[in-house]
């Protein structure tokens, strides 16, 4: 994977890699008790800006909406995203580097037993404002009504103080906030998958996409991921399988 300046420039206009990192989305991202982030998506900026040969800055933010915002307006240069349809008009996507399941969460009285019970007129479904779950939940559900939480580590909380039907999310952090409080229980299938990939602004040209893509490629097959999950001690996510370019 060779680099030279035409490719720093497309990567690091301003001659520093600048990596949005979610904290919403604690699979990938965590603040440590010295406020440093740190996790899978927090290694993976590293690097890349070491590959690179580039300072890296972190930009910090606290939802998934927030960090498509930043990459698309190009205040940052690189980001970890959930695949959507509706990102790639503003984001050039890689391959997914991992893979997140969604699952619905609900009372132990409710009556909502399996995925099929919950798009159904009269429930309220929780999810975080522009996560991956808002967005394919906004296309899927037919009757059920979605209620946005301000992020997604907030679900469970807007879920309970709003006394709703259904709260939707990544499943450990659902099953971490159960664990808080008695009475929840997860349904029993995930009802989506996510696709955790890496992404740029659309404008940076073929060969940065490229070489982000081949990244993304080399990190998985070498044991970067797999380390990092384990090294996180982050159960429930697994490296995705490897994808050719395109």
């Amino acid at each position: 994977m060779q680099t030279d300046s035409n490719l720093i420039g497309a990567f690091a206009p301003t001659g520093i890699l600048r990596a949005s990192i979610n904290l919403g989305n604690p699979i990938l991202a965590n603040r440590g008790e010295d406020g440093r982030p740190f996790g899978v998506s927090v290694d993976l900026a590293g690097a890349l800006a070491e590959r690179l040969g580039l300072e890296l800055k972190l930009v910090v933010v606290d939802t998934a909406g927030k960090s498509v915002e930043v990459v698309s307006s190009e205040d940052a240069d690189v980001g970890f995203f959930a695949v959507d349809p509706k990102r790639a008009a503003t984001i050039h996507f890689t391959a997914p580097y991992v893979l997140i399941e969604g699952w619905y969460l609900v009372r132990d009285d409710s009556p909502v037993r399996s995925n099929t019970q919950v798009d159904v007129a009269g429930n309220r479904v929780a999810v975080g404002k522009g996560s991956a779950y808002d967005l394919f939940l906004t296309r899927e559900l037919q009757a059920a009504q979605i209620v946005h939480a301000p992020t997604s580590p907030t679900v469970v909380q807007t879920f309970l103080a709003q006394g709703l039907e259904v709260a939707a999310g990544v499943r450990q952090q659902l099953e971490a906030d159960a664990a808080k409080h008695p009475g929840l229980r997860l349904l029993d299938e995930r009802f989506m998958v996510i696709r955790q990939a890496m992404g740029l602004p659309q404008g940076r040209g073929q060969r940065a996409s490229a070489y982000l893509h081949a990244f993304v490629e080399e990190m998985k097959a070498c044991g970067f991921v797999a380390e990092a999950l384990a090294r996180h001690r982050i159960a429930g996510a697994s490296v995705a399988p490897a994808e050719d370019a395109g």
